[in-house]
C-alpha cells in the first residue's frame, strides 16, 4: 500500500523452547492510530523490542519507507524516527523537563549547553501540543500524567514518525486519559503513526483507527475499529469462548473471619467493617479515596494510629506485615512488580519465600518439599512457564499475578486482599484470575477486592463498601448494585462543620 510506512514480513523470534513471534506479517499506515492487542504472552512485547532494535529477529524482514532491513538496532531505529514510550518511564527525576527532553543531544553554544534554547524549544512544543507543563520543573515534582506528556514531547522532539505507546493509560485518571487522547490525535493529524498497545478494549474503540490481534506469537487479523466489536476481538484474542465475564457459582458465606473497628491512619478515618468466610467484599471509590491505604493498614504496611483488628474472633496486633502474615492475612499489591515480586529471582523462589521457615531444619532448607509445593501451585494456578527456574520477570503480567497469589496460597492465608487484581492483564488472564478468586471463596477464604473497574467491582463482589476521603460512605448488597449508587457514595464528601 502506498500509505504504508512500516511493515513486518514473516518476522519470527525464537528463544530456547519458546517461539515468541511466529512469521508475523503486519503493516502500519502513515498517520494512523493502530492498536495491537492480545493476551499476555501473545508476542506484543517482542514486537515492540523488534521494532525498536532491542532484539534481533530470528528470521523475516522489516520494511521502513520502502527499504528492507533484516533487523534494526536502537540507534538505527531512533534515526529512522521509531520511538517507544514504555510503562516504566525513561526519565531522570532530578533534571528539568527541558533537560530530559534534550538529554543526550543537548543544544550547545560553543562548549556550553544552551539551556535557554532548550527551554524555548520546550515551550514552543508545549504550545503546539496544548500542554501546560513548566519547562523548568523537575521530573520528580511532576505527576504521572505530566511525566507521560514529557515522554511524548521527548519522542516528538526526535522527529518521531512512528511512536509506540505501551499501556499508556495504566497509571492515569479519566481526566488525564482524555488529555492524553487529545495529544495522540494531534500526533496522528500531523502524520505520526501511533502504535497503541493496551488491554483496555474500550480505549481501542475510542482512540484507534485499526486494531491487529496477536495470539501465541502469531498474527491473527486486522480490523477497522468501526467494523468490529469487543466480543469479536476477544474471540480473536483468546481463540476460545470465554462464557460469562464474571463467574457466579459460589456457595454460602460463613462466619466473620476479619473484623475491623475504628481503623485510623494518616489517611484512613474511622473505618469499620466485617469480612465473612467465602465472601468477596468489594472496596470501591475514586482515586485517593483511601482504599489502598485501608488495605496497607490491615496488612501492617502503614502504621495505625488507633483501631482494632480481629481474625477469627481473636484480637490481632498488627505492627508490621510480619504480624499480619502470621495472623493469616495476605496482600496482593496494586504494583506487583515493585511490591509483590522480586523480579530478579526465580519463579519458585518468589512462590516459596513466605514459607521458608516451614521448610527449614537445623538451618537447612528442604529443597524437595519446596519443589513439590511450587509444582503443585504452578498446576493449580495454571502458571505458564517452561521452568520454575526462570526468573519471574520473564513471565507475562497475568502469570506474574498468579505467582503473587501462589505465594499467599503457599502460606494458606485465611484472608487475601486483592488490590487492583487485573490491572495490566489481558481478558483471558482476567477470566482465570476471576475463577481462582471464586475457587478461593468456595474454599472459605475471605477476600477483599479493591478495584477501579466498575464492571469488575459489580461482577465479582458479594457486597461493596464505597470509600471517600478515607471514610466508608456507603454499603451495598448485591441486589442494590448500580454504577450510579457507587458513584454517588464515592463522591459523598463529609460535610464540614463551621
Amino acid at each position: 500500500m502506498e500509505d504504508t510506512v512500516l511493515e513486518l514480513k514473516e518476522v519470527s523470534k525464537v528463544y530456547p523452547g519458546v517461539r515468541a513471534m511466529d512469521k508475523v506479517s503486519l503493516a502500519f499506515r502513515r498517520g494512523e492510530i493502530h492498536a495491537i492487542v492480545g493476551e499476555n504472552g501473545a508476542g506484543k512485547s517482542t514486537l515492540i523490542k523488534t521494532l525498536t532494535g532491542a532484539i534481533t529477529p530470528s528470521s523475516g524482514t522489516i520494511v521502513y519507507d520502502g527499504k528492507e532491513y533484516a533487523s534494526l538496532d536502537p540507534a538505527t531505529a531512533l534515526n529512522l524516527g521509531i520511538n517507544a514510550i514504555y510503562q516504566d518511564f525513561n526519565l531522570v527525576p532530578y533534571l528539568t523537563v527541558s533537560e530530559n527532553i534534550f538529554y543526550g543531544r543537548e543544544i550547545m553554544r560553543g562548549i556550553f549547553i544552551d539551556f535557554s534554547a532548550m527551554r524555548r524549544l520546550t515551550l514552543e512544543q508545549c504550545r503546539q501540543m496544548d500542554m501546560d507543563i513548566d519547562p523548568d520543573a523537575r521530573i520528580k515534582d511532576l505527576g504521572v500524567a505530566q511525566q507521560q506528556m514529557v515522554e511524548i514531547m521527548k519522542s516528538v522532539s526526535r522527529n518521531s514518525r512512528v511512536l509506540i505507546m505501551d499501556e499508556p493509560t495504566a497509571p492515569l485518571t479519566n481526566t488525564e486519559i482524555n488529555s492524553l487522547f487529545q495529544v495522540v490525535r494531534t500526533l496522528r493529524d500531523k502524520g505520526v503513526t501511533v502504535i497503541y498497545i493496551s488491554h483496555r478494549l474500550e480505549e481501542i474503540f475510542e482512540i484507534c483507527d485499526r486494531v491487529s490481534v496477536l495470539r501465541d506469537g502469531q498474527y491473527i487479523v486486522t480490523r477497522d475499529t468501526k467494523n468490529t466489536d469487543r466480543k469479536e476481538l476477544i474471540g480473536f484474542m483468546v481463540g476460545r469462548e470465554l462464557g460469562t465475564d464474571y463467574p457466579r457459582s459460589r456457595g454460602q458465606m460463613g462466619g466473620v473471619v476479619l473484623s475491623v473497628r475504628g481503623l485510623v491512619t494518616d489517611v484512613v478515618k474511622q473505618v469499620s467493617f466485617d469480612l465473612h468466610r467465602g465472601e468477596i467484599l468489594g472496596l470501591g471509590g475514586l482515586v485517593g479515596a483511601g482504599r489502598t491505604e485501608t488495605a496497607r493498614a490491615i496488612f501492617g504496611a502503614d502504621p495505625l494510629r488507633s483501631g482494632d483488628i480481629q481474625v477469627n474472633g481473636k484480637p490481632l496486633s498488627v505492627k508490621s506485615p510480619r504480624d499480619a502474615i502470621a495472623g493469616g492475612i495476605g496482600l496482593i499489591t496494586e504494583d506487583r512488580k515493585t511490591q509483590g515480586l522480586i523480579l530478579g529471582m526465580r519463579i519458585d523462589a518468589n512462590i516459596s519465600y513466605t514459607v521458608l521457615d516451614r521448610f527449614s531444619t537445623a538451618g537447612f532448607l528442604q529443597e524437595g518439599g519446596i519443589d513439590r509445593l511450587c509444582r503443585r501451585l504452578q498446576d493449580e494456578m495454571l502458571i505458564k512457564t517452561p521452568s520454575l527456574a526462570h526468573k519471574v520477570q520473564t513471565l507475562s503480567g497475568g502469570n506474574q499475578q498468579k505467582v503473587v497469589l501462589a505465594k499467599w496460597l503457599a502460606r494458606d492465608c485465611d484472608i487475601i486482599i486483592f488490590d487492583e487484581p487485573t490491572r495490566g492483564i489481558d481478558v483471558g488472564a482476567k477470566r482465570e484470575i476471576y475463577v481462582l478468586m471464586q475457587i478461593l471463596a468456595e474454599k472459605g477464604k475471605g477476600i477483599i477486592m479493591i478495584s477501579s473497574e466498575m464492571p469488575e467491582l459489580i461482577g465479582m463482589s458479594d457486597r461493596i463498601l464505597v470509600m471517600c476521603e478515607g471514610r466508608i460512605t456507603g454499603e451495598l448488597g448485591r441486589e442494590e448494585f448500580s454504577q450510579d449508587r457507587i458513584l454517588t457514595y464515592a463522591s459523598q464528601r463529609r460535610k464540614r462543620t463551621a
